[in-house]
């Protein structure tokens, strides 16, 4: 199958068009007709460098793409509107590998309303997904940015945290799984870590829900909505680590952010594997990074409606913190721990940390 056969061949598994799209993917260019603001980001997955076929399936690699890229748009509260993918195509790689990585990308593209619009197929030396994503508000104003929280804002983060993070553990290191489970270790092989593993012990589905939230992460975008509508002054996705991204509202918006490391919400599992690895769950839950969460700064008075119209969509809603006042000096983001000091707030680097998955 040649290139343009490939190309038709992916086409065939796109969702239809939505209504802003006029000339969709098949000509030398998508014509849209947004009607109001438009926000656009673009995300990257490399082989090598974001992923590992050995942990991951082909329409997993697509779906992640493609999910990973929207969840900036639902950071933004704007909804998903167009993709634009390029795929790099390694040696060695067939027209059914190709097409399974389609399928992840269409199968996201039909969850949330997203058109494939159009996109490139090139060789490259490795496996890459490139996407440029389009989302839509009525007016400018209307999107949520990094910059707005103020001094009395109330932190608050959707779903749980260190859920990914554990997850790449558990993925990266198939002993761990067996040390997680303790002395009553369902899975062949075992591990010694078992012997030495305290507190909290894994279960297979447990299991499962952290690799599977590694591997296939939602973006937030229904959350996003109820923030929006509530108020929220400032959001952000959390990829790089709730430390990290809380570290660039702080910047953005020239004030401290204070969160209690206390109040976070932990996914289930993530104390069991961060026993068995011998890491501190709260080093997952702030600096893990890709739980693609959504942390937002919310006007106190706002805190109650928007608790209320987050768990409407099926995702819980937690404060856990709050915006101070800052000099130049106090721009930053602190996860306090209860008996005083702070945390370490190292967060991903996609420079100084060459292979993540």
């Amino acid at each position: 199958m040649g290139e343009f056969e490939l190309l038709a061949a992916l086409r065939e598994r796109l969702p239809e068009p939505g209504p802003r799209v006029h000339l969709g993917s098949g000509d030398d260019a998508a014509v849209t007709v947004p009607g109001g603001a438009t926000a656009t980001s673009v995300d990257a997955l490399v082989e090598g460098v974001h992923l590992r076929r050995e942990t991951a399936s082909l329409r997993q690699i697509g779906r992640k793409a493609l999910s990973t890229a929207l969840s900036d748009l639902a950071a933004m509260g704007a909804e998903p509107g167009e993709a634009y993918v390029v795929l790099g195509v390694p040696e060695g790689m067939d027209e059914d590998e190709l097409l399974e990585v389609g399928e992840g990308l269409a199968a996201v593209a039909r969850e949330t309303g997203t058109t494939l619009a159009g996109g490139d197929l090139s060789r490259a030396p490795a496996l890459t997904v490139a996407v440029t994503v389009v989302g839509h508000a009525p007016r400018p104003e209307d999107f949520v940015t990094r910059g707005g929280a103020r001094p009395g804002d109330v932190l608050v983060v959707t779903g749980e945290l260190g859920g990914a993070a554990a997850g790449l553990l558990l993925l990266e290191d198939t002993g761990l799984t067996a040390a997680a489970f303790g002395g009553a270790d369902p899975v062949p092989g075992g591990d010694p870590r078992a012997e030495r593993a305290t507190g909290p012990r894994l279960d297979l589905a447990t299991a499962d829900a952290l690799r599977r939230r590694q591997l296939d992460p939602t973006p937030r975008f229904a959350a996003s909505r109820a923030l929006a509508a509530a108020g929220a002054t400032a959001m952000i996705d959390i990829s790089d680590g709730l430390a990290a991204d809380a570290g660039h509202v702080a910047a953005a918006s020239g004030a401290l952010l204070v969160i209690d490391s206390t109040a976070l919400p932990l996914a289930p599992g993530v104390e069991a594997v961060a026993g068995a690895a011998g890491r501190e769950a709260l080093e997952l839950a702030i600096s893990g990074g890709e739980d693609y969460e959504l942390l937002a700064a919310l006007p106190p008075e706002a805190v109650d409606a928007a608790r209320e119209a987050v768990a409407a969509t099926g995702t819980p809603l937690s404060v856990i913190g709050k915006v101070e006042a800052a000099d130049g000096a106090r721009v930053r983001a602190e996860v306090r721990l209860p008996g005083g000091g702070a945390a370490p707030t190292r967060g991903y680097d996609q420079l100084r940390r060459p292979q993540r998955r």
